[in-house]
């Protein structure tokens, strides 16, 4: 009873911890910094970038306001199938990895949903030469499911420039990391990588768990079975 008590508050404490983090580092650069500002962190290689888009996760536009709408929707689609997913993990008294893993996958897709639905209406418009304010007097920039995410951290470790033999970009710069994200898409993409790499720990703990009940089943059986044909020997007097 213990174990499923503490495994039932896990989903709770990992979502709200990273949804916290994540409102809160959006609020403060958003009212805080003019769109395209650079605040350098570690010299050249970690930057606080403030842009937005209408898109997913790293910077990546998914364009047009029905386009917008249908991947708002499907978020919210993706968030309800993902708590039910937990729930079940949950009930089940799965890994407790695989149920951190799936809280931040459902903490990272909620904080960009945040930002889609109401971003809109309690932000004026982010723009190069001025900061947004919350609860403008003339309302927000954008209607329901219709705002822009916020996109801040940026790593961009190597600079360079492709050499002439490479087709297509020879010559070109390039920056690796190039795309810009912000907590939520961490969140996303480091649970992601964890199942990835610990997917036969964590579904192999299912699995054993399943064998050993069907042999505990099993047994129970085989004793009620036992317990019935010895009873049914007839009685020597």
């Amino acid at each position: 009873m213990w174990l499923v008590l503490k495994k039932k508050h896990i989903p709770w404490i990992v979502i709200l911890t990273i949804l916290l983090i994540d409102q809160v580092v959006k609020v403060l650069v958003k009212t805080n910094m003019t769109l395209g500002q650079s605040i350098p962190v570690f010299g050249d290689w970690f930057l606080i970038h403030f842009t937005e888009n209408y898109g997913m996760a790293f910077g990546m536009e998914f364009s047009g306001d029905y386009g917008k709408l249908a991947l708002s929707l499907f978020r919210i689609i993706a968030v309800l199938f993902i708590g039910w997913y937990i729930h079940r993990l949950v009930i089940k008294r799965a890994a407790t990895g695989l149920i951190f893993c799936a809280s931040m996958i459902m903490a990272g897709a909620l904080g960009n949903i945040i930002d889609s639905a109401f971003y809109g209406l309690v932000f004026s418009e982010s723009q190069f030469n001025q900061v947004a304010s919350l609860f403008p007097e003339e309302g927000g920039y954008g209607a329901f499911l219709h705002g822009k995410v916020v996109d801040m951290l940026y790593f961009p470790v190597i600079k360079g420039t492709f050499p002439s033999w490479v087709p297509f970009w020879a010559d070109q710069p390039f920056i690796f990391f190039r795309p810009v994200f912000n907590v939520a898409d961490s969140a996303i993409t480091t649970g992601v990588f964890i199942l990835i790499i610990f997917q036969k720990r964590f579904f192999g703990s299912q699995s054993r768990r399943k064998d050993a009940a069907w042999q505990q089943i099993s047994v129970a059986r085989n004793d009620a079975r036992s317990g019935a044909d010895d009873g049914d020997e007839p009685i020597s007097s």
